[in-house]
This record gives structure tokens, C-alpha cells and sequence, in this order.
């Protein structure tokens, strides 16, 4: 049987071997909810890059530029962190070059895996579904906040180990801490996140609307998969 485990802050993933694994990035709030909802709303490809200035000279190739920072859009750039952004019909058959704080380190630092998914509650079921065929051991990797463990990403990791403990063995102590986690809040998982500090964080700038986006499960049924240096739907 494959091994599940879980890495709660990309500060701890040089602990893990990620050699012939798949590992599934999370950032609930915002960077992997907005990459499901760009690829799943026809969007061509997205780079995720770790700079500012790297992200400003791919939009001189063409690239829509999307730049956050601290929750906020940074000026100068096309869109931020917003799902709705990626929604948009101008994103459509578009390339976008994407940073943010966290999600795209996480990416960055997951690269020698074997392959490198974005998750989702917008996607949850196609990602355990895709990840069941491939027949590896599976790492979900949390971006946390600024290296720290946040409790979104912890939340997803405990709903996606629910839907594969049956086909994986749960080996990892992270793992069945995060399980644990989403047991407690699947009945009211808004709720259970009211106090978390990064929707605290969030609520602060006026946009509850991505919160409760970002939660919804199943709004999407592909995966996107790192290839090279973009992403693209699987």
C-alpha cells in the first residue's frame, strides 16, 4: 500500500524525500484555489514564480501579471489573489505569471517530486481521484503563512487524507493530526476557520466573498499539474 503523508509548512519539506512521490500543493487562501479556478475556467497555463521581478518580465512576454503580497494585490500588476480574477473572461486562452507568499514558495520547493499537483477544496475529488491512478506515494504539502502552519491548509490536507485513507497507509503522525482536524470541522468548516489568523487576516481586507469561494468543494473537476515551469490542466 502507497504511504500518505502530510508537511505542514514548506519550512519542513527538506525532511521529506519527495524522490518518484506526487505532491499536492495547498494554499487554501489563496494561490492553488485561484490556479483550480483559472485552469478550470480555460485558463492556458499559469508560472508560478517566487519574484516580483520575475513576474513583471513575463508580463512583457505577454503573461497577465498576477502579484500578492500580505493578502493584498501589488501595484503595478494585472490581478492579485483573488479566484474571480482567474475567472474572468479576458483570463481565457491567457498565460498568467503568478507570485504570492505563499503558495508559489511551496511550489518552487516541491520540484524534484515526480509530480507536482495543485489541490483544492474547488477540486478535491478530481485530485483524489488522480491521485489513486497514479499509484505513488502521495505527499500534500502545505504553504502554512510565512513558513508558519495555518489552519486552512491543515483543513484541506484532513479532507483530502478522509477521502484516501482507505487506499493509503496514514504513516505520518501530521497526517492523523490533520484528519483529526477536519473531522472536527466538516460540519461548519466557515465557522471552525472564523478564528484562524489568516481569515481574520483576510476579513480585514473586505473579502469574506473569496473565503467562502475557496471552501466550496467539487466547483471544478480538473488538475492541475506542474510540467516544466507552468502549469497546466492534466
Amino acid at each position: 500500500m502507497n504511504r500518505l503523508e502530510v508537511c505542514l509548512s514548506p519550512e519542513l519539506i527538506h525532511l521529506y524525500d519527495l524522490e518518484g512521490k506526487v505532491v499536492v500543493i495547498v494554499d487554501i487562501l489563496r494561490a492553488t484555489s485561484c490556479m483550480t479556478a483559472g485552469i478550470g475556467s480555460g485558463v492556458k497555463a499559469i508560472h508560478p514564480v517566487a519574484s516580483l521581478d520575475e513576474c513583471a518580465e513575463l508580463m512583457k512576454q505577454g503573461y497577465i501579471g498576477a502579484a500578492e503580497r500580505g493578502g493584498q494585490q501589488v501595484e503595478g500588476f494585472d490581478i492579485g489573489n483573488s479566484p474571480f480574477s482567474y475567472m474572468e473572461v479576458g483570463t481565457t486562452g491567457k498565460k498568467i505569471a503568478v507570485t504570492t507568499t505563499n503558495g508559489t514558495v511551496a511550489i518552487t520547493k516541491s520540484k524534484t517530486a515526480d509530480e507536482v499537483i495543485i489541490g483544492s477544496f474547488l477540486n478535491i475529488s478530481a485530485v483524489s481521484d488522480y491521485v489513486k491512478k497514479a499509484d505513488k506515494d502521495l505527499i500534500i504539502h502545505c504553504a502554512g503563512w510565512k513558513g508558519r502552519v495555518n489552519l486552512e491548509d491543515t483543513l484541506f490536507a484532513g479532507a483530502l487524507t478522509d477521502l484516501l485513507k482507505n487506499e493509503f497507509a496514514l504513516e505520518c503522525d501530521s497526517a492523523l493530526a490533520s484528519l483529526a482536524v477536519y473531522e472536527e470541522a466538516r460540519p461548519d468548516m466557515m465557522g471552525f476557520l472564523e478564528q484562524s489568523s489568516h481569515v481574520r487576516r483576510l476579513k480585514r481586507l473586505n473579502i469574506e466573498k473569496d473565503i467562502e469561494f475557496c471552501l466550496r468543494k467539487d466547483e471544478f473537476a480538473v488538475v492541475p499539474v506542474l510540467k516544466g515551469d507552468e502549469i497546466f490542466k492534466a
